[in-house]
């Protein structure tokens, strides 16, 4: 027999679990397929940077994320590739950092999907997949053997070689680095964490920096960081230790080829003598946990629909420098709500191609910083002097702030203007976490909107899968002529706790960026008619 489900997902990693959710919160519970029988324990993904920290605290997610992490806030710099990013001149810094092992991100995912009544099947691997008009025919692999289902959609969040995205015949366009970079979680058993943590001394090799990508005068780079820095169960004395070179006789990037060097496992002796290589002496490694050896792809889908099969995460983006868990997790709160609304019949499918045009404009920023940053590291005199430029240039504030921001996903805007004039700062972006008191308006008023009730953007879009109309007007007329919209947005009728006031009222989507203004009453108390929230 063949199972009817409104929406599969293939994959029930971070961007899979995070997609499910906002389903459930749209009152559509997928089948999620993971192919694992449970999570993994290899220390990856080791946290999260940039504007999706602010995204999951908007979303009501980021209290529970941060039990347990070692770090979660902003941070006072940050690398980009070899170089060093100093925001401390910058009055506030345009990163935040939540410090949790993908492990943990998964469970806490996992766990706050179970609250909204929906899983995992584990151990549930996707082999096929045949696409129509109607919905989507889906071969199933399990413990109990094979089945099918049949979806109105399906979304492959199957990682870098998505079957999803091969079967649906979607192009992944891209290079192939020509440079290596050889990871192991092993024990430092001589090494001694220097005064203020930031290096380690090393008998034989000397202070060695930690938590940045060094770039060293023998060729290649180096990464060092201590476990427990980025999670508190690590093993004592357990370091992430990596580095990166060219690969012999390789020149520009490949345009196409595998992700792995070679089938053969990577080994202590092989990190050991590329450390040599590329540091100049031997670091004593002992107990190795997790060994890996990758040469970074950098690629983007062409598309991410094709019919009724979605792409998010890696099947529609990787990067070759990380990013990838942040992008990903951000591509599934955009989609999130609109797939739930097109499937629940509340919104027309061609809201769908929205999620294309926005997303697939943010991979390409993406794209373009990381790399910059795979340039920046190469070896060479050309790209030497490319590095010490580029650093002078980052010394500006200016210029280390607009860097920081690419890295965090703060300068994507959305493009959500229907008249073509120049947009208010705030149009297509998130919304600033405004502090309001919610006050009465008269009989039009949300009857959640309970005199001196304080608040915030934040907790309006806590655990919500409807947009929010925040009217600031004095006499909630802004309010008032959204009336007809009751029931398709949660309408707030507040005070704002900070002057000026940035709008008469604000649409906010449930993904937290601002789809409409109303400037009414800034603009000389004009009469704010329907037609404005249309």
């Amino acid at each position: 027999m063949t199972e009817a489900a409104e929406v599969v997902i293939a994959g029930g990693g971070p961007t899979g679990l995070m997609l499910a959710i906002e389903l459930c919160l749209g009152g559509i519970v997928p089948v999620v397929l993971e192919r694992e029988p449970e999570i993994s324990q290899v220390p990856k993904g080791n946290g999260l940077v940039g504007q999706i920290v602010t995204v999951l605290a908007y979303r009501g997610l980021l209290e529970r994320l941060r039990e347990g992490a070692s770090y979660a806030g902003p941070v006072p710099g940050f690398s980009f590739g070899p170089l060093r990013l100093d925001f401390t001149r910058l009055g506030d810094s345009p990163l935040q950092v939540l410090a949790i092992p993908q492990r943990r991100l998964e469970q806490r995912l996992e766990d706050r999907l179970r609250e909204l009544g929906g899983g995992v099947r584990r151990g549930h691997e996707l082999t096929g997949l045949a696409g129509d008009d109607g919905g989507v025919t889906i071969s199933v692999t399990s413990p109990a053997g094979g089945y099918q289902l049949r979806a109105g959609y399906l979304v492959g969040c199957d990682g870098a070689h998505s079957l999803v995205r091969k079967q649906a015949g979607i192009e992944f366009p891209g290079y192939t680095s020509s440079a290596v970079t050889r990871i192991g979680r092993v024990t430092l058993p001589t090494a001694v964490i220097a005064a203020g943590g930031a290096a380690i001394e090393v008998p034989g090799i000397g202070r060695l920096r930690l938590t940045e990508q060094v770039s060293t005068r023998a060729g290649g780079s180096y990464s060092l960081a201590w476990s427990r820095s980025l999670d508190t169960q690590a093993p004592p004395g357990a370091f992430i230790v990596s580095t990166r070179e060219e690969r012999a006789g390789d020149g520009e990037p490949q345009r196409s080829g595998a992700a792995e060097l070679t089938e053969q496992p990577m080994t202590l002796e092989e990190l050991g003598a590329s450390i040599r290589r590329v540091v100049g002496g031997d670091l004593p490694m002992t107990d190795p946990s997790w060994l890996t050896r990758i040469v970074g792809n950098s690629r983007q889908a062409d598309r991410y629909q094709a019919g009724r099969v979605l792409l998010a995460g890696d099947a529609a983006h990787i990067f070759g420098v990380g990013g990838s868990l942040n992008i990903g997790l951000t591509d599934a709160i955009n989609l999130g709500w609109k797939l739930a609304a097109v499937a629940a019949g509340r919104a027309r499918a061609e809201l769908l191609a929205s999620y294309h045009a926005e997303r697939h404009a943010a991979g390409r920023r993406a794209l373009l910083q990381t790399r910059a940053q795979q340039a920046l590291g190469r070896s060479g005199e050309a790209a030497e002097a490319l590095r010490e430029l580029v650093g002078e240039l980052l010394e500006y504030p200016g210029a280390a702030r607009h860097v920081g921001e690419m890295i965090a996903g703060a300068d994507v805007r959305y493009d959500v203007s229907a008249t073509g004039a120049p947009p208010h700062p705030l149009l297509g972006r998130l919304a600033p976490d405004l502090r309001v008191r919610a006050r009465e308006a008269g009989p039009d008023a949300d009857a959640d909107a309970d005199a001196d009730q304080l608040t915030s953007v934040a907790g309006l879009l806590r655990a919500t899968a409807w947009p929010v109309l925040l009217d600031l007007t004095t006499d909630g007329r802004v309010a008032a002529a959204a009336g007809v919209a009751r029931g398709h947005v949660s309408i707030m009728v507040a005070e704002p706790l900070a002057e000026p006031a940035v709008a008469d009222a604000l649409l906010i989507r449930p993904d937290g960026y601002v789809a409409c203004l109303v400037r009414g009453q800034l603009a000389g108390r004009r009469r704010t008619s329907r037609a404005a929230l249309h």
